[in-house]
């Protein structure tokens, strides 16, 4: 049976966790396949918030199992704050989590090296969230990491220590920045006793053997396409492969059990930190989308930038991926605009393009398409064939441009918000 995968189409931010919450009671399994605890997927259950930045979004669905990947690198204090807060809502949560041991820890002086690295930057700062996610996955790809599994070992303190060091000489080339590494340590030890809690699999054998079963499996992504740290808008990107083929890495999954690829985009386009945004309103439009869209980021609380919906890049990002379905979020955000646009070319050194160039910084203009807005609530829509004229012109230009149809099309943020095709 086939592995269906969710994932962002943007720079983040996209709505993911909510259409996996969605979705998630039609699988045996939710697996998160990259990332780590820069992400941050927001639900709203029972008129509550939450927000995982580990944890698959699949968890709040009785009997659905969730799987953190290898291709994740894991926080073990983050994590227990995390537990901490949703185990109330899900007794039998470490019943249905489980955790490769393959999976990559990040050691407090990760973050150490983190802040250290990205101060000294000043203006050229790439806008880490300072998890201590780049250094990790440097250690990963420098084969110096500390996995999951080595917690298992005899001497796992030595490694820790061993890996210690050397990041202790490596900060000691930066300016000294304000960081307690004892308090840090000594929370981080406490965690890992809870870590050890849940159950810890061969990902590649558990998921195989389920697939050989029949059963369905739903890979979850996070961040978004023009994050990836080969396709995005390098260097302000991620550093990890948040498009479909980290899927196969970060979960050993073979290439063919790949059916579905469900690809969220916002109905406009935000971005957190530094880099290239060809769309951005930095004006009181600008403003209003991000009043009326609450952007403000659900990791760090940084507010996000914001601009019109870029139909250039979205289809590049489904180019990426594979894309077999469309979800468009946060619709409602739009509600009461006038005028909306959506941006159709770009102008590189005198020449207009349709196709993302090399260094999105170089796009000198972009033009836009557009439209009349609808000036009204879309609460009472339950069906695309409801709504609004200039909703559906709305919707059918970003078809016809991407040759992907809208399967879904989020007003709101509950569970019950959705417009299901």
């Amino acid at each position: 049976m086939p592995v269906d995968v969710i994932l962002g189409l943007q720079w983040g931010d996209e709505g993911k966790g909510k259409i996996v919450d969605y979705l998630a009671d039609q699988y045996k399994v939710v697996c998160r396949f990259q990332g780590g605890p820069n992400a941050g997927h927001t639900l709203y259950i029972n008129q509550r918030k939450f927000v995982l930045h580990t944890i698959p979004s699949g968890i709040f669905r009785t009997n659905v199992i969730n799987v953190i990947g290898n291709g994740v690198v894991l926080d073990p204090i983050t994590l227990e704050k995390e537990i901490n807060t949703i185990r109330p809502e899900i007794p039998d949560l470490f019943e249905r989590l489980l955790l490769s041991n393959k999976t990559q820890l990040i050691l407090p002086t990760h973050r150490w090296i983190d802040l250290a690295s990205e101060t000294a930057k000043g203006k050229e700062k790439i806008g880490s969230t300072l998890r201590g996610i780049g250094p990790c996955y440097m250690d990963k790809t420098g084969r110096n990491g500390m996995r999951v599994g080595d917690l298992y070992e005899a001497d796992w303190k030595n490694k820790y220590e061993v890996l210690k060091e050397k990041h202790l000489q490596f900060i000691r080339q930066f300016p000294d920045v304000d960081f307690n590494l004892q308090e840090q340590e000594k929370i981080w030890f406490e965690s890992i006793e809870t870590l050890r809690k849940i159950k810890v699999i061969s990902t590649e054998y558990y998921l195989h053997n389920l697939l050989a079963k029949g059963e369905n499996i739903l890979a979850e992504g996070a961040q978004g396409t023009m994050l990836d740290v080969d396709h995005g808008t390098y260097p302000y990107v991620t550093s990890s492969n948040t498009i479909t083929a980290g899927v196969c890495s970060g979960l050993g999954i073979a290439p063919q059990h790949i059916r579905k690829v469900i690809g969220i985009a916002k109905a406009y386009c935000t971005r957190v930190g530094s880099g290239p945004f060809p769309s951005e309103l930095l004006d009181a439009v600008g403003e209003k989308l991000r009043r009326e869209g609450s952007e403000f980021g659900s990791t760090t609380g940084r507010p996000r930038r914001c601009g019109w919906l870029d139909l250039v890049q979205l289809k590049y990002a489904i180019i990426l991926n594979g894309v077999t379905e469309l979800c468009i979020t946060k619709i409602d955000v739009l509600n009461s605009f006038d005028n909306l646009n959506v941006a159709t070319s770009y102008t590189v050194h005198n020449e207009i393009r349709t196709e993302v160039p090399f260094d999105m910084s170089t796009i000198d203009k972009v033009q836009f398409n557009s439209f009349k807005g609808w000036n009204c609530s879309l609460n009472e829509n339950r069906a695309f064939n409801t709504l609004p004229e200039q909703v559906l012109n709305f919707i059918h230009q970003i078809e016809e441009f991407t040759k992907v149809k809208i399967n879904y099309l989020s007003t709101g943020p509950g569970r019950e918000e959705l417009i299901v095709e």
